[in-house]
């Protein structure tokens, strides 16, 4: 279906403020981390395990705001979190020690239960129903530069303004961008009551055991790729590769991602989405069986393989929900079956860092036979319609 450009504008809002979103969220820990341990004393270990708590937070609240998405729209929730992340991000650059800096991460976990990914599917969903699936993809293309651009736009800033004027200038860009885009462009959701009738009515009642595999899968996901973005380079270098290479190689993680979402936008369009998820989730344990047998040559196609599924995954966190279940009541559901994820993602570079200390490159183990198993439970799930796969 070709989007009308109406449509398009939507999604070219939604990618931009998820882009801004995900910078100044999920991405400031890697650049600010280390000038905020210096300034009051503490490891960097322990801003991010701050960071683990705001993420854990997130995970809680995601039911909650995906009800409110269901009941007035995504549009209010979303303009609500550009307000919410510049209160967090304003407390942070005023932060005198470690209670308020921990304080003030816990207002950007509010906000990222309400303004992250989860929150701008079920927007589209309630916006265009189970024609939602391109519209998804369309944002994860958009939003997958957003460590592109948030990495150096807060290393920009910090150089320029420290630590503190870069949290004051994110902040000011939620006020003066994402807030006016989100609430004055995307488009006012229909009543629920109409949106359930243009969606067939209320549809089949998802069986627990459906949302529990594929909450289990995306948990699976996301520890694996949560382990992985935190420790990539040593992963690669304790598989063989110098440290110029480690980087490189980890330089590609990027473009494959987005190269397989334009795949997926292009090519698997027509594919169940149910198809694309197990074909991502068979991409990283086969590319931690090229790496393990073939070592350090294999590095860039490793990251390559794993990069791709990573990339369709975060698309199919989206538009997999849409498929099985249907598109009635789905943010509140999108919350619940994610909350594992978000709870995994907070504790996999930790406990993986663990791993990769104790067993080096053999901690790939772990994280291939998540995958395997991931890979089995999407076997037993069946979407709703035709080619349900």
């Amino acid at each position: 279906m070709t989007a009308t450009p109406s449509r398009a504008l939507t999604v070219a809002v939604l990618g931009t403020t998820q882009t801004l979103s995900w910078g100044s969220s999920y991405y400031l820990p890697a650049i600010l981390a280390a000038p905020m341990a210096a300034e009051f004393g503490l490891s960097r270990a322990t801003i991010f395990g701050i960071f683990s708590g705001a993420l854990l937070l997130t995970a809680l609240l995601g039911p909650a705001a995906g009800r409110a998405i269901d009941t007035r729209g995504g549009r209010d929730v979303l303009a609500i979190s550009n307000l919410i992340f510049a209160a967090g991000l304003l407390l942070m650059g005023l932060a005198p020690g470690p209670l308020v800096l921990g304080l003030a991460w816990a207002v950007v976990g509010v906000a990222m239960a309400m303004g992250l990914y989860d929150a701008a599917f079920a927007t589209l969903a309630g916006l265009y129903g189970k024609e939602a699936r391109n519209s998804i993809t369309g944002i994860t293309l958009i939003a997958g530069f957003a460590s592109t651009v948030g990495w150096p736009a807060t290393a920009l800033m910090e150089a320029e303004w420290g630590w503190r004027g870069a949290c004051f200038g994110w902040a000011a860009l939620h006020v003066v961008l994402g807030l006016p885009l989100n609430r004055l462009l995307i488009p006012r959701a229909p009543p629920p009551e109409k949106a359930a009738a243009a969606a067939g009515g209320d549809g089949p009642a998802p069986r627990m055991r459906d949302m529990a595999l594929l909450a289990f899968v995306l948990a699976s996901a996301g520890f694996s790729a949560a382990a992985l973005g935190a420790h990539l380079p040593g992963l690669l270098q304790a598989a063989g590769t110098t440290a110029a290479a480690a980087v490189a190689a980890g330089a590609l993680l990027g473009p494959a991602q987005v190269g397989a979402r334009i795949l997926e936008f292009g090519f698997l369009r027509k594919v169940s989405p149910l198809v694309s998820a197990r074909i991502a989730a068979a991409a990283h344990p086969v590319a931690v069986a090229v790496l393990l047998a073939g070592g350090a040559p294999m590095a860039a196609v490793f990251v390559l393989i794993h990069g791709a599924g990573n990339g369709m995954l975060t698309i199919t966190r989206g538009t997999l929900p849409l498929a099985l279940f249907g598109p009635v009541g789905y943010g509140r559901r999108q919350g619940i079956i994610t909350a594992p994820a978000r709870a995994s993602q907070a504790f996999a570079p930790y406990f993986f860092g663990l791993l990769v200390d104790a067993y080096g490159a053999q901690s790939l183990w772990l994280t291939a036979a998540l995958g395997m198993a991931a890979l089995a439970a999407l076997f037993l799930l069946r979407a709703q319609g035709r080619g349900g796969g």
